[in-house]
């Protein structure tokens, strides 16, 4: 049994890492994608309408999708998996892809009808004081929308692969995201009267990309879906009654970002764009680490649920808490120090300005110090999920939601848009810590051996680095006045420097990757 306790973590570290690996490139790809969005379009009017077109279906593709559909349909699968046979799992794949196809159908159809109400619900601002940027943002909710449907069939086909192991693909298929949108700014943008609706038609084809890349591996697996509408198929019903309340548990922060930018579209122009700048560099280390940990511990403690292994199940969760804290506060760390020169590196250029610079730069801030609760919702929430428990974690969503609206409402006016930022992180750590001690006091998650001398590590480790970073950063002024070159090659020493010197702390104090297996 301990030896199969290894592999098994084995195997999480060598999956975290190669999701880790594939989603670090989507991402870097992905800031390429915002230096080229904010070199045409800088923070003005036109980014202000894409970033809300798009940031709908997105917004609802994280929350349906990847969120609560994926924490409800991976626990019911790897059951079928593990206690049915394979005629059994493909006839719950049919029935699943056949109805939420039928859904997702109708659910775009009164979309793309209703586009002025969802445009008027999520950016109201627009609405009340930018006629011309309110009807832009309508036109291009017209063409992205539908990316909600095929990422959704997508994140439902990966679903599949994941809780087969198959990480790969899945982990890679948010590039063509990238590249389609990259692209379409380079040769689409010079053929259409209006530029920035080259950017909504760079989304809606990187949908179809997306899903048609997933399915000759579906075939390799034999579980092509051949679609059936089954609302009354036993296994469809009971993924829709855990999805319904997960919808809120795993999606809060998603949701507390959407809220951000409802408030955001009544203050002063450029502050939904500030907002997308920084929540996107907040999403790197998110992005690559936190979710991807998360996506490879749903399916193994789903496994270990069903094979009433409480221990094994308990080591995982202990080790994912491990994996956030190792990564995620040099992150935040490094967010926080370097904020002005990763967004002059990366963003000013073109038609983005300084004050673009500084406003951007708080708003970073302030989601940096919520990094580390965004992270551990990630690895906590599957702690309930995978143990097909939807109520405890919708229950802390709810209540960490209101914290948000509450902290909005107080911060907003002293911060501006800074303020919307820090009141999403606060309730993050209030979510965060109520998933906790909630897999506290019912036994689920239990701390073991090591815990004080990790933590001695992590804090002196943190602070070698903090130092290296504060002494060594150059100047704001300095940064705006180099050109790409010298930003690019300052900005890699910087992180280079400061992560080798905080792994080389590490290693001092005698942590090793053989302790990251156990």
């Amino acid at each position: 049994m301990a030896e199969s306790s290894v592999k098994g973590k084995k195997s999480l570290l060598k999956s975290s890492l190669l999701v880790g690996s594939m989603t670090m490139l989507s991402r870097v790809l992905g800031l390429a994608r915002d230096v080229v969005i904010a070199q045409g379009f800088g923070a003005g009017a036109s980014a202000d309408a894409f970033f809300v077109a798009f940031k709908i279906p997105n917004f609802l593709r994280r929350l349906f999708a990847e969120g609560a559909f994926a924490q409800a349909f991976v626990p019911v699968l790897s059951e079928y998996r593990t206690k049915g046979s394979l005629a059994a799992v493909k006839e719950l794949v049919n029935q699943v892809a056949g109805t939420l196809g039928l859904v997702l159908i109708v659910l775009t159809a009164l979309a793309i009808l209703g586009a002025p109400l969802l445009a008027i619900l999520f950016a109201p601002g627009f609405y009340m004081h930018d006629a011309a940027k309110f009807a832009l943002t309508v036109d291009m909710l017209r063409i992205t929308f539908p990316y909600l449907m095929l990422i959704s069939l997508t994140a439902f086909a990966g679903s599949i692969l994941n809780s087969y192991d198959r990480f790969l693909v899945p982990a890679f298929t948010p590039v063509l995201l990238n590249l389609s949108l990259i692209g379409s700014v380079f040769w689409l943008q010079p053929w259409l009267d209006t530029p920035v609706m080259a950017l909504a038609w760079g989304v809606l084809i990187a949908g179809v990309s997306q899903l048609l890349l997933q399915l000759p591996f579906l075939v390799g697996l034999g579980l092509l879906p051949n679609p059936k509408v089954g609302f009354r198929d036993e296994g469809v019903q009971r993924i829709m009654r855990l999805m319904l309340p997960a919808i809120f548990g795993v999606s809060v922060s998603q949701i507390n970002l959407l809220l951000d930018t409802v408030l955001a579209s009544f203050l002063k122009t450029g502050s939904v764009s500030w907002l997308y700048f920084s929540d996107r560099l907040v999403e790197l280390p998110l992005g690559v680490f936190g979710i991807a940990i998360a996506t490879v511990i749903l399916p193994s403690l789903s496994r270990k649920h069903s094979e009433q292994s409480a221990d094994a199940f308990a080591k995982t969760l202990d080790w994912a808490v491990r994996m956030v804290l190792l990564i995620g506060l040099p992150a935040a760390l490094a967010l926080w120090l370097l904020a002005e020169p990763l967004i002059i590196s990366l963003f000013k250029y073109g038609a983005m300005e300084e004050r673009d610079v500084v406003m951007t730069a708080f708003s970073l801030r302030a989601y940096s110090l919520g990094l580390l609760a965004f992270m551990l919702i990630k690895v906590l929430a599957p702690g309930y999920f995978s143990r097909q428990d939807t109520k405890t974690p919708v229950t802390i969503g709810i209540k960490a939601m209101v914290a948000n609206m509450v902290l909005n409402l107080l911060l907003i006016y002293p911060m501006q848009h800074a303020g919307l930022a820090l009141a999403t992180s606060l309730s993050a750590f209030a979510n965060a810590a109520m998933l906790l001690r909630g897999l506290l006091r019912e036994e689920i998650f239990r701390w073991q051996e090591g815990w004080s001398r990790f933590a001695f590590q992590l804090l002196a480790a943190n602070m070698i680095m903090a130092v290296f970073l504060l002494y060594l950063t150059p100047s704001t002024d300095q940064w705006l006045d180099w050109v790409v070159w010298d930003r690019a090659l300052n900005l890699g020493g910087l992180c280079i420097g400061g992560a080798g010197l905080y792994l080389m702390m590490l290693w001092c104090m005698g942590l090793r990757i053989s302790d990251l297996r156990h």
